[in-house]
């Protein structure tokens, strides 16, 4: 795992769970900046030039890790097996669906230095609103 004052940067062992099948171990990036305090971007490597990414909200991650997180898109939960706890992560999208695990830890790890980046209930400190509001009406 990377880290910087503002950013922290870690690669993630994910298992693709494939229906009647053993599931398929890939990589994913996980970026988090203060410059976004909310957010954490998750880079899947699936094999092809270009990684498929999806934006989490921090705080959808870090509950997932205890209980069943998340509505729509995006779903996290944990489980509880023999050995390392896993955390499950759905996705769906009009092009389609995928549902992965991962070890806790590493991801637990990795959102704990982003708490040290950025405390839980500071994330409006680090947020210029202003000049957000203002780059979205030049859009």
């Amino acid at each position: 795992m990377n880290s910087s004052g503002t950013t922290a940067t870690a690669e993630l062992g994910l298992r693709l769970v494939v229906p009647d099948r053993t599931a398929v171990p890939l990589v994913a990036r996980l970026d988090y900046t203060a410059d976004d305090p909310y957010a954490i971007k998750v880079a899947f490597h699936t094999g092809e030039d270009e990684p498929v990414e999806w934006i989490f909200a921090r705080e959808l991650l870090t509950v997932g890790i205890v209980r069943p997180a998340g509505d729509g898109d995006v779903r996290v939960w944990p489980e509880a097996g023999d050995g390392e706890r896993t955390i499950n992560i759905a996705l769906s999208s009009p092009f389609g669906q995928a549902q992965f695990d991962a070890e806790v830890t590493p991801l637990a790890e990795f959102l704990h230095r982003t708490y040290e980046i950025v405390p839980a209930g500071q994330e409006g400190d680090y947020v210029d609103l202003d000049a957000e509001i203002e780059r979205h009406l030049q859009a």
